[in-house]
This record gives C-alpha cells, sequence and structure tokens, in this order.
C-alpha cells in the first residue's frame, strides 16, 4: 500500500495521508472543500491530526498526577509547542474500503509526554459527506492528560480575501464565547461572551469582512442532535463542518499570517476538546484512566446554493 489512501463515496472523494494520518485533500463535484496539500509536507498543519494536545502549551513546563514535565517548544514565534506529537508518525492502516479507512498509531510516549496511548483514526465518505472518528486508549499503567484536535482549512474554491472583498463571504458560527490569549497565543483571563462583537458569527448572513481571526470560541450552540457547526458560503455553495459534543472549543484561523496566495486564502476550522495550554490550566482536559478510552466525531460537507 502506498502512502496515499483515496477514498470514494457519493460526489466525494478524498485522501489520507499515512504520514500523520492527515486529510490530505477532500473534494465535492471535483471543487476542492479543503486546502490540499500534495507530495510536499503539509504547511500551517493543514488536514493533520493534533494530539496529544491541540494549540499551544507554554514551553515552561506543565504539571499532572504528581509529576512535572516540560514540552520542547517548537514554534519560534512564541516559543512554546503547538498541535502534539503525532503529525509526523507513519500510521498503519487497519482496514481500507472503497469508502473507509482506519488507521491506527501506538504512540510510545516522550521525555515531555510519557503517556502510551493507542490511537485510531476512521474515515468515512457517504453521499452525506466525510465522517471522522477519533479513538485513544491509554496504554500505561497510570492516567493520561489528553486532548485532541484536527486542522482542516476549509475554502470556496478561490482565496477568501477575493469574497470577502466582493461581500459573497458568508461566515456562521454557533460560538457564545471567545478566549482572548496573550503575545504568546496563550489564554489571558476567561472566555468572553461574543454579543454584539466583531467575532459574532451567531446570525447567518454575516460576512467574514476585515475580522482577522487566529481564536478559540466555546459555549458552542448545538442542535437537535447535539452537533455544533461551522458554515462558509459563497455565492455559488457552502462549506461547512460539525463536530459532536466531545469537541467543546473551535479555533478559526483566517491565515492573515502565511504568505504568498496563501494569505487570507482559506479558513482553519479546527475543532478540539479543550483550549490553548490545557495540559498546564487543566481546562477540558482528558484524564484517561490506565485503559480508558474516548471517542470523538467531526465531518465535513459541502452543498449547492445554486
Amino acid at each position: 500500500m502506498g502512502d496515499v489512501i483515496g477514498l470514494r463515496g457519493g460526489d466525494y472523494r478524498a485522501d489520507i495521508d499515512r504520514t500523520g494520518a492527515g486529510l490530505r485533500a477532500l473534494t465535492w463535484r471535483g471543487h476542492d472543500v479543503v486546502w490540499p496539500y500534495g507530495a510536499e509536507r503539509p504547511r500551517a498543519f493543514q488536514g493533520q491530526v493534533l494530539a496529544p494536545w491541540p494549540n499551544r502549551v507554554a514551553a515552561e513546563g506543565y504539571r499532572f498526577d504528581g509529576g512535572r514535565y516540560r514540552l520542547e517548544p517548537d514554534e519560534p514565534a512564541t516559543g512554546t509547542a503547538i498541535h502534539g506529537l503525532v503529525h509526523d508518525r507513519t500510521w498503519t492502516p487497519e482496514s481500507v474500503s472503497e469508502d473507509t479507512a482506519t488507521l491506527r498509531l501506538d504512540f510510545e510516549g516522550t521525555t515531555g509526554f510519557p503517556f502510551p496511548l493507542s490511537l485510531s483514526l476512521t474515515y468515512r465518505l457517504t453521499a452525506s459527506g466525510l465522517t471522522v472518528t477519533a479513538t485513544a486508549r491509554n496504554e500505561g499503567e497510570v492516567p493520561a492528560p489528553f486532548g485532541l484536535g484536527f486542522h482542516p482549512y476549509l475554502t470556496l474554491g478561490e482565496p477568501l480575501r477575493a469574497l470577502a472583498e466582493r461581500g459573497e463571504l458568508l461566515l456562521e458560527s454557533g460560538a457564545g464565547t471567545w478566549q482572548p490569549v496573550d503575545e504568546r497565543m496563550l489564554p489571558s483571563g476567561d472566555p468572553v461572551p461574543v454579543d454584539g462583537g466583531e467575532y459574532d458569527f451567531r446570525a447567518p448572513g454575516r460576512g467574514l469582512g476585515d475580522t482577522v481571526l487566529d481564536t478559540a470560541f466555546s459555549s458552542l450552540e448545538r442542535d437537535a442532535d447535539g452537533l455544533a457547526w461551522v458554515r462558509m458560503s459563497g455565492p455559488r455553495h457552502r462549506v461547512s463542518l460539525w463536530c459532536d459534543r466531545g469537541f467543546g472549543w473551535l479555533q478559526l484561523f483566517s491565515a492573515d499570517t502565511l504568505d504568498g496566495n496563501d494569505h487570507r486564502a482559506h479558513l482553519a476550522v479546527e475543532p478540539m476538546t479543550c483550549p490553548p495550554n490545557a495540559l498546564v490550566s487543566g481546562t477540558d482536559l482528558i484524564v484517561l484512566a490506565p485503559g480508558g478510552s474516548t471517542e470523538h466525531v467531526f465531518g465535513i460537507m459541502a452543498e449547492s446554493l445554486l
């Protein structure tokens, strides 16, 4: 089996990367739904799995269950450890069919995170879109801290900056609060209500405009099935991401810090189980007992507006 697993389901096609188990590409009726990457490694974590923590953790270290640990910083701009430890690991396909692939990683732990985990990801395509199911199990003999996120960039086929300038880009998110951060992009104070401010995207029909986003949101509004949604609409179609109750946070990133053609071209919509720096703060951090496991589900879909 090669390094890329191709899936087909309804009008959707997907490519799954064995390195990092990343979502390398997702198309609908031949149109990109996420910002794809090819043989080159992904830029700005596009399509990556973020475990055993999403977002950033302070380099000073964290305490857990009586121990103190320090993660190596790998984001020079902030001096933090970012987006976990599994995006450069080779995952093993457990089962593959035309529309479904399950990949597994036995993560042995590191000096800064000495907690062995078994991780499993199932990507499934149907006529309704992509569903991703993630499970994590503590394979160690002591409790393990855990956080999970994903980093797809939604796209509408042309740069968001151009659509926004023409007033053709609408963004809808039911998040009720946003998380202020300091100069290192780590939480500073409690979440703040979005009410009527620049980060209030709860009403359908709100344009992105010139709003710059690299922001964690919580207090997510959910539908009758318990799903939280982010919907991004252009003049012809809509791309949406949903996540189950296991994801209590969403990071939205408008790619303003990227340069060249990637500047403000796509919108990262990142479902997360916890906010930045959760290993330090403990906020919404999952604690897995020995042998304990957790499961989380999200999905992406597209639909015509014509």
